[in-house]
């Protein structure tokens, strides 16, 4: 069987679609193998090959030379064998070329429905290579849809189309049709309909990414972010540090006049970001953390993984925050639980403890009346800490 155009198609297809032409020529051997068999017997031993070089597809059926014949679809007698070859022994593999017109029309339909099952695959598959470079990045993309609580949108210079569901939005996030707007490639994963995006602008890697776009330090490794705790929409703190003494981290992710840090802002919708330099020193990062309150001091029981912050009893509302939030994400980036009392507490419990010989920390149980265990925070009634706050 030869088919000059045949051929050509399949070299058209590597030049167009950067389509590896011998995993197609792989892929209909074996496909036509089997349309073959299925013509001629399932039990027949036979192999169709291409060659490309020569435009030209071959069927070969192939049997094993033996003694004494048993399955006469895949084993040939050595005297019948010699009748082709006289070289022939038991063991040999005896290959003959068929000659069957009537499998050309079952070889073309073959052909074209492998040729389209397997372009359609490997597009699919370089599309999703392609993709995988851009997950955890930062991308700008055009709202195409938005259908209920679902953002669709365009990645820009192509045709992907990513999906931004309602918890990977910020809540104070308004899209339109044709804006543009920043996301984070979350994940991008092979589904029946080909690749999708999932895309993010509630995840902290947003957050990360917008540091490393707005602030030349941070993308060059100068300053390094330590970790992230965020609230989308309310609050975030990012721990920055460095290992270069001429370098102050947080005013470098400050800005001049606040302008690298505003920025970033902006894209969060006015969401508020402190800035924490990171310490080894537990205590000292735990405080920091706890920012804008003021923190007099921290002690900490590290079996338990649980520290213990004092700060004025004006600062108390400002310390844990609206509804828990602020010592609920300094938790969150510091790794440790950290249970806020006021001043007042420590002076009032001051002379108990003296009499007592603690050679280690332990967290005091407190009252209903005084207590601020990060368990009862989500009860208290929400506080206006606006009054307090010192940003």
């Amino acid at each position: 069987m030869v088919n000059k155009d045949f051929f050509k198609a399949l070299d058209d297809l590597q030049a167009e679609k950067k389509i590896d032409k011998d995993v197609f020529i792989q892929t209909l051997e074996t496909a036509l193998t089997s349309a073959y068999k299925k013509m001629y017997g399932e039990a027949k031993s036979a192999m169709v090959k291409l060659y490309p070089e020569r435009n030209t597809i071959k069927i070969y059926s192939y049997k094993t030379v033996v003694s004494e014949v048993e399955d006469p679809d895949k084993e040939i007698s050595l005297a019948e064998a010699k009748t082709i070859k006289k070289s022939y022994k038991v063991g040999d593999m005896v290959i003959v070329e068929e000659t069957t017109k009537d499998f050309g029309r079952i070889a073309a339909q073959t052909a074209k429905q492998v040729v389209m099952q397997k372009l359609r695959e490997m597009e699919r598959q370089n599309a999703l290579s392609e993709l995988s470079e851009k997950e955890d990045e930062l991308l700008t993309t055009i709202v195409k849809r938005v259908d209920g609580d679902t953002v669709y949108v365009q990645i820009a210079g192509s045709n992907t189309e990513g999906v931004m569901m309602k918890n990977d939005q910020i809540p104070t996030d308004k899209f339109n049709v044709g804006d543009r707007v920043k996301v984070y490639v979350k994940k991008i994963k092979d589904s029946f309909r080909g690749p999708q995006i999932q895309v993010s602008r509630s995840n902290i890697g947003f957050v990360r990414k917008l540091f490393e776009l707005e602030i030349p330090e941070v993308a060059s490794g100068d300053v390094k972010i330590k970790n992230i705790a965020r609230d989308p929409g309310n609050r975030a703190k990012v721990a920055v540090f460095t290992e270069k003494q001429n370098i102050d981290p947080v005013g470098t992710c400050v800005g001049n006049r606040g302008s690298r840090i505003n920025t970033i802002i902006n894209e969060l919708n006015g969401e508020k970001i402190d800035l924490v330099e990171y310490s080894d020193d537990p205590l000292e990062y735990i405080a920091r953390a706890l920012s804008p309150a003021k923190v007099l001091s921290v002690e900490t029981n590290d079996s338990l993984n649980m520290s213990q912050a004092i700060v004025p009893d004006d600062k108390l509302s400002l310390a844990i925050g609206k509804n828990g939030q602020n010592v609920r994400l300094a938790a969150k980036l510091t790794g440790w639980k950290i249970d806020v009392k006021p001043e007042s507490f420590l002076k009032q419990n001051s002379a108990a403890s003296q009499n007592e010989n603690e050679t280690e920390y332990e967290l005091t149980e407190l009252s209903d009346e005084t207590s601020f265990d990060m368990d009862d925070l989500e009860e208290l009634e929400p506080i206006d800490e606006n009054s307090n706050d010192e940003q």
